[in-house]
């Protein structure tokens, strides 16, 4: 009981850092589409 409990403890921490991976492409991306919706001769075609 106590050896499951521990795994799975230990795989809820180990997704906590990808948290900060996921915010980082998050905001990379939509300052991406901010950027070509007020330029849009930026997009490539």
């Amino acid at each position: 009981m106590l050896l499951q409990a521990s795994k799975f403890l230990g795989a809820g921490l180990a997704t906590l850092g990808l948290i900060g991976a996921g915010i980082g492409i998050g905001n990379v991306f939509g300052s991406l589409i901010i950027g070509i919706s007020r330029n849009p001769s930026l997009q490539q075609e």
